[in-house]
């Protein structure tokens, strides 16, 4: 009897590969680049599994094309790209892996805001240059000690990122905070207009939904103090990167650090289709790294074992430990 045919769409560890090949004809991606639309529907057209990663969108078409899915298995927190209302109709587990992300972005949000305040990136390519002569009163830049810091989200991440910042001597406002969940303790919930007025360092950490997509326009950013400093670990069409560029332009917005872009928001049939270009030319305001919030290879490791685990208790008539939603009768 044939095995079941599972589709990798992105390059895989082995470790990920090993647990699935004993048990499945495994389909991997050898690539660093994604599938595109049309080579994912053809290698999964006859699978019962696909372990998928942060550039694939999965839809009703993608669904159509392939009648015999059982399970799609992301190896991320954040499915925004993924279709969860049609894959629960049509009895297609869809899973994430929620946990294993969170410390090692927040642990980049805090790194993007010091490199960003201390204008590191500037620094070191002066002393590249050939021009450093030895000290000289320049790149001043402004300090987390000492600041306040709005943390607009108060789930996972943000969580993190405030427990993260306790060793900085910083007062931390935290909006929209889960009130089962206890805020550290030395960080404040406010509202969100008291947050953004008063903050010298804003770190976005919300999902992407209706309510939060360009959440952050050129009103949401008149309420921050002249100068503040924007981090966004969180989702690229969180923000209006337009609005962004205006306000860095104007001097209303004195830094902005970002993860995330706008153009990789598939699911987002009006999404940019490139980066603004502003931003990538104000590069004495702007610090941007290529979505590597959890580019930690031993994390990276452990979430797609997470999500091939998910296939495995699935495809054994289980319910998988991460899925989003029970499956409709």
């Amino acid at each position: 009897m044939a095995r079941p045919k599972i589709v990798v769409t992105n390059r895989a560890f082995p470790e990920t590969l090993a647990l699935l090949e004993p048990r499945f004809e495994v389909v991997s991606n050898p690539s660093a680049e994604a599938l595109d639309e049309h080579a994912l529907r053809s290698a999964a057209r006859d699978a019962w599994g696909i372990l998928a990663f942060m550039p694939d969108r999965v839809d009703q078409a993608l669904l159509d094309a392939c009648p015999q899915l059982r399970i799609v298995a992301c190896a991320l927190k954040g499915f925004d790209n993924f279709d969860v209302e049609a894959c629960t109709s049509r009895g297609v587990w869809l899973t994430i892996v929620p946990d294993l992300l969170t410390e090692p972005t927040a642990e980049l949000a805090i790194g993007l805001a010091i490199a960003l305040s201390r204008h590191l990136l500037l620094a070191d390519s002066h002393v590249r240059s050939g021009r450093f002569t030895g000290w000289r009163p320049t790149f001043y830049g402004r300090s987390l000690d000492g600041s306040r810091v709005a943390i607009v989200g108060g789930g996972r991440v943000g969580q993190a990122i405030a427990r993260k910042l306790a060793g900085f001597s910083c007062e931390v406002l935290m909006t929209d905070s889960d009130p089962v969940v206890e805020a550290p303790a030395h960080a404040r919930r406010v509202d969100s207009v008291t947050a953004l007025r008063h903050a010298d360092f804003v770190f976005l950490a919300v999902p992407l939904l209706r309510s939060t997509l360009t959440m952050v326009d050129s009103d949401w950013l008149a309420q921050l103090p002249r100068g503040a400093l924007l981090i966004n670990p969180a989702r690229g069409s969180v923000v209006n990167e337009a609005a962004i560029a205006e306000a860095l332009e104007s001097g209303q917005l004195g830094g902005y650090a970002a993860d995330v872009f706008e153009f990789e928001d598939w699911a987002r049939e009006d999404r940019p289709r490139v980066i603004e270009p502003r931003l990538l030319s104000l590069a004495d305001r702007t610090l941007l790294t290529p979505h590597i919030g959890s580019a930690v290879e031993s994390v990276r490791r452990h979430i797609e074992l997470d999500a091939a685990q998910n296939l495995i208790e699935a495809l054994d008539g289980k319910r998988p430990h991460g899925a989003i939603r029970e499956l409709r009768s």
